[in-house]
């Protein structure tokens, strides 16, 4: 049977040469390992062009170990949180600081709208309190694309800390440290660089990162003393998920072939626009404006038919070889369709056709 291809915001379909790194057997504290891990650190860095000025402190874990950690390791515990929400993944950022006992504010939007910066702009000039803006690049629930380099310059105006939860960014839209000021990135393996999922990472302003020793809540998600020791001596604390790390390796290795983050990020964008196009003909409405519509992952309206269940038409579409995901929306029935990791021989247009073949059951049966 053939593997259906994810067309999910991650895990993706990774290639198999990337599968093929995780055949062999790791030493954790091997050279080999440890210039391995080495590799990967230097290459996230220089995606976001921070040599000199950034750490990238990778960690065990999917991607929210990452964004709690940095959150608690840069956040001093009287330190202060604004969290401009617009979907899951904000509301999850709340939610982390509500258990690390941070304070926080939230500025609430709807499911559609991006980010405005007038609204971040107000909210520091009204509470000096706030210490650090929390922001989510690209908001998965619905695919929005948020105003990331508008709202950074107006954090750093205010004097104040950016952490940017690039989970579904990086990689393929641009962030770069050299004119984007910000003290934390935070991704993972298996998004946009089309890794396995296992890793993630954080690439943190050296200065933000040494005034951190102490903050952290938690020994494992303490990422000074992370870096502290991968610093002396090369290695990770703890146990690294080591199948994981060589396949990332070998996948940043192919993304750089590829041409990096501009091919990357056009292969998604070409990705999103074929996807848009083909399910409108079909009568599929995506959910925002293409302004605020990110390349990475899209909201639909469930179709309008009588029968219409969302676990029918999954089934149905995953029986053609594609793996669809759920709405994350809250009033609407929707469904989203990724448009990162490989696509196959038929490229996102064969999930196109998939989709199309499915509402044609559909409608002959309703």
């Amino acid at each position: 049977m053939t593997t259906p291809i994810l067309l999910t915001p991650g895990p993706l379909t990774i290639s198999r040469q990337t599968k093929e790194s995780m055949l062999r057997d790791w030493g954790s504290w091997d050279a080999d390992f440890n210039r391995i891990t080495a590799r990967i650190r230097e290459r996230l860095l220089a995606i976001v062009h921070g040599e000199g000025t950034h750490e990238c402190v990778p960690l065990q874990g999917s991607g929210t170990f990452s964004v709690e950690a940095a959150l608690g390791t840069l956040v001093p515990r009287n330190g202060k949180v604004l969290v401009p929400q617009n979907g899951a993944y904000c509301q999850r950022i709340l939610r982390i600081c509500r258990v690390l006992g941070r304070a926080h504010q939230a500025i609430d939007y709807a499911e559609n709208e991006a980010v405005r910066v007038e609204d971040v702009e107000r909210a520091l000039a009204a509470d000096p309190s706030i210490t650090h803006v929390a922001l989510v690049h690209c908001e998965t629930s619905a695919g929005i694309l948020n105003p990331l380099q508008a709202i950074a310059e107006v954090v750093a105006r205010h004097g104040r800390s950016l952490i940017i939860d690039a989970m579904s960014s990086f990689g393929a839209l641009e962030i770069d440290a050299r004119t984007m000021p910000f003290d934390a990135v935070i991704a993972a393996s298996g998004k946009c660089l089309e890794g396995p999922p296992g890793m993630g990472f954080v690439i943190v302003r050296r200065a933000a990162l040494e005034q951190a020793d102490g903050n952290c809540h938690s020994l494992a998600m303490d990422l000074h003393d992370q870096w502290v020791y991968m610093k002396k001596t090369t290695q990770w604390r703890f146990t690294p998920p080591t199948h994981v790390v060589a396949a990332f390796d070998s996948a940043i290795e192919q993304y750089l072939a590829e041409g990096g983050r501009e091919a990357r990020g056009a292969r998604y964008a070409n990705n999103c626009r074929i996807l848009i196009e083909g399910l409108a003909k079909l009568g599929l409405r995506s959910f925002l404006p293409a302004e605020i519509q990110a390349p990475i992952i899209v909201t639909f309206h469930a179709p309008a038919i009588s029968n219409y269940q969302f676990k029918a038409f999954y089934d149905a579409v995953k029986s053609r070889g594609y793996i669809l995901y759920p709405g994350k929306l809250t009033t609407l029935e929707t469904f989203r369709v990724g448009c990162m990791g490989q696509m196959g021989e038929r490229g996102i247009q064969g999930a196109v056709d998939a989709v199309a073949a499915v509402l044609l059951e559909l409608e002959a049966a309703a």
